[in-house]
């Protein structure tokens, strides 16, 4: 056979339509917005996802990846697309006189574990095989993964001693509204967003801004201004960092974290104001009504009809302020406790079921008309963890699940053993690329 050779201006073009046509394939994996929604692959993207915060983690724990891959093939099997996970936790020991999440990502004041990375690389990895998106955030108002009262530690805005104790509600407001004013602080923050943004994916070789199974930054989990005299700064803060990550990132969305109007102040106007900048894609709302007291002790069947309402109405209000600033809303955490307050998975969960339907409802109203209620995701999974029984708080060498280390363990989790909230989540997930 003669042999062939390639003459090079012909080599160089094949050479050039690749590297086009593989940067197309890549671009039109991400997800974009266009006006009120939200698009993957030139169609609109409405989905059903979970709240899966410690995913990044599991991969790092004894038998861990194969955890992992369980998980994500059980909720794969369920229709369920998309989630929402927790990018690291900042500082070490007792905070607000509760254990945080180990092991800790920023460890000290600028010195980071870069293993945690190595887990969250390996989760999105297995998520891009399974077409499965993220949204990563990269702080937290509470205390459980460190977030803003770590960073005021840090610049001896709190003392150690303050930071370590059970803080009371007028004082967990107080000291954390200050971070807002904390210039060093943010400039921490900053610096462990930029790290994070510029990581390379060990296992996909992709840079965090060019990965396709990222969906969206959020900049923390529930930013609230905490005191009224901290709007003004809240509002400059979250502007502030929405453009720091639009100028490094361009292929992702940005969202803030908010629980609407709950976590703005009570206000509805401050929760449109602070969507309104263009680098911020699309707004979040979170449903809970057993700490916003919408129920009493463990009542929850008995004030069912009067919290369905509400929950209808808390989503209803901030649709309308999405339509009115013409980007999409995502209903990211709402949960209840099982019936009778109960931790045993065995147990049944039917006033959460009951609120799940009513809120995937919602979402199907949307999804079918075209509007703006683009996804939701429901709180928490816990997949094949259990609490351990008689235990109820969350020790170092303890399964992860859905509930953080200062809530009670099995408290707001979904199993994948919870058969009939498997059953309503499946009815809707079945449903969401039917367009």
């Amino acid at each position: 056979m003669p042999r062939f050779t390639m003459k090079a201006p012909v080599l160089l073009a094949i050479i050039l339509l690749t590297l086009c046509t593989d940067t197309t394939i890549a671009q039109n994996g991400f997800i974009t917005r266009s006006g009120h929604q939200f698009s993957l692959h030139n169609k609109p993207y409405y989905y059903i996802g979970t709240n899966y915060w410690y995913g990044g983690l599991l991969a790092l724990q004894k038998n861990g990846k194969e955890r992992l891959k369980r998980e994500l093939d059980f909720l794969e099997s369920q229709g369920v697309n998309n989630l929402r996970v927790l990018v690291g936790t900042e500082g070490k020991g007792l905070v607000n006189g509760v254990e945080r999440v180990k092991p800790a990502f920023q460890y000290e004041q600028g010195k980071f574990n870069m293993e945690i990375l190595d887990g969250l690389d390996y989760l999105l990895y297995e998520m891009g095989k399974r077409k499965m998106y993220a949204v990563l955030f990269l702080s937290n108002n509470w205390e459980w993964s460190g977030g803003f009262l770590q960073y005021l530690n840090w610049n001896r805005v709190i003392s150690d001693s303050t930071m370590q104790h059970k803080l009371n509600w007028n004082d967990l407001r107080e000291y954390t509204s200050q971070f807002y004013a904390c210039t060093p602080c943010q400039q921490d923050y900053e610096n462990q967003l930029r790290l994070v943004l510029n990581h390379v994916n060990k296992y996909t070789k992709h840079k965090y801004i060019d990965e396709p199974s990222i969906m969206a930054w959020e900049l923390a989990n529930e930013p609230r201004p905490m005191l009224t005299t901290a709007v003004d700064k809240y509002r400059q803060w979250t502007a502030s960092v929405a453009r720091l990550i639009k100028s490094i990132d361009r292929n992702h969305l940005v969202t803030l974290g908010t629980e609407g109007m709950m976590g703005t102040d009570e206000s509805a106007d401050l929760f449109k104001e602070v969507h309104q900048p263009e680098e911020v894609d699309y707004l979040t709302i979170h449903i809970w009504p057993k700490n916003w007291g919408w129920f009493k002790d463990t009542s929850i069947a008995g004030s069912l009809p009067e919290l369905i309402a509400k929950t209808q109405q808390y989503i209803r209000q901030h649709e309308a302020i999405a339509y009115k600033l013409d980007k999409p809303l995502v209903v990211e955490e709402f949960g209840l406790p099982r019936d009778q307050h109960s931790f045993d998975p065995a147990s049944s969960a039917h006033s959460r079921e009951r609120l799940y339907d009513v809120v995937f409802a919602e979402w199907a109203r949307s999804r079918e008309q075209g509007g703006v209620i683009a996804g939701c995701n429901f709180w928490a999974f816990a997949g094949t963890a259990r609490p351990v029984p008689g235990q109820i708080f969350w020790k170092e060498g303890d399964d992860l699940m859905g509930d953080p280390p200062q809530e009670e363990q099995g408290l707001n989790s979904v199993f994948d053993t919870d058969r009939l909230t498997w059953n309503i989540i499946r009815s809707y997930t079945l449903i969401q690329n039917k367009l």
